[in-house]
């Protein structure tokens, strides 16, 4: 796997959160909360890591497949729920796994911060009451930075989650530069994300892609950007943004 610096840090913004780091292996972190909760951050991501590898080192499959998985019923919490996204979703359980740890990360810092953010490689939990914007970036598209998805306070706790064939170093069979999807379960977002990605090969791809994720149990709705073109489906707001800003 190779590392890319995550330049989208650069034009984002937690308001009036404050925003801190946490590294762990390939887990990197950006997060916001009321206070900085970094040592806290941490031994939350040690733990959902902790259960993860010891089962991805007895079951190297669940790890390298990329189609579902089943495990075991005695399985870390989290491994469990990688594998009911990747079912979902038609996807090995790892297309999971960054969504899953978004959100484990947010609900462990919840009860230290009233207002959570946690991002991972572009993958989203949110926590609190407060409106928020989620810039869309997509890459050498002309659309790229040019538009917010508007997430409602009351919709809080969701995820918002996006893959890409054209913007980092996880896997996608397609070539939409962006394929972004919102559920209140970060695994879920995640696994439908990578999937709905998998689907666009270009912009005639898009509103048949769309209808498969929305209609997958949990999603609330989606958004692609493939080239000049953006679709959008379900519960989903976007907003201009105003590129000197």
């Amino acid at each position: 796997m190779v590392w890319e610096p995550r330049t989208y840090r650069q034009v984002s913004s937690a308001g009036a959160l404050v925003s801190f780091t946490v590294v762990r292996g390939e887990t990197d972190l950006q997060i916001g909360a009321l206070r900085d909760l970094s040592a806290e951050a941490l031994a939350a991501v040690d733990a959902v890591r902790a259960g993860l590898e010891h089962y991805v080192a007895a079951h190297p499959r669940f790890l390298e497949s990329y189609v579902p998985v089943d495990v075991y019923d005695d399985a870390p919490e989290v491994v469990g729920a990688m594998a009911r996204a990747g079912a979902a979703a038609g996807t090995g359980p790892m297309a999971a796994v960054a969504g899953a740890i978004a959100e484990r990360v947010a609900r462990a810092l919840e009860p230290l911060s009233a207002e959570v953010i946690v991002e991972n490689g572009g993958d989203t939990f949110m926590m609190g009451t407060r409106a928020r914007r989620v810039l869309l970036v997509a890459g050498d598209s002309p659309l790229s930075g040019r538009v917010a998805l508007a997430v409602d306070g009351a919709t809080l706790p969701i995820a918002i989650c996006t893959s890409s064939g054209k913007v980092g170093h996880s896997v996608s069979l397609g070539s939409a530069h962006s394929a972004t999807v919102v559920a209140p379960d970060g695994a879920l977002a995640d696994a439908v994300a990578t999937a709905l990605g998998n689907r666009v090969h270009g912009p005639d791809d898009i509103e048949r892609a769309l209808e498969w994720a929305c209609a997958v149990p949990g999603v609330t709705g989606a958004v692609v950007i493939a080239g000049d073109r953006i679709g959008a489906l379900g519960e989903i707001r976007l907003e201009p943004v105003n590129p000197q800003v």
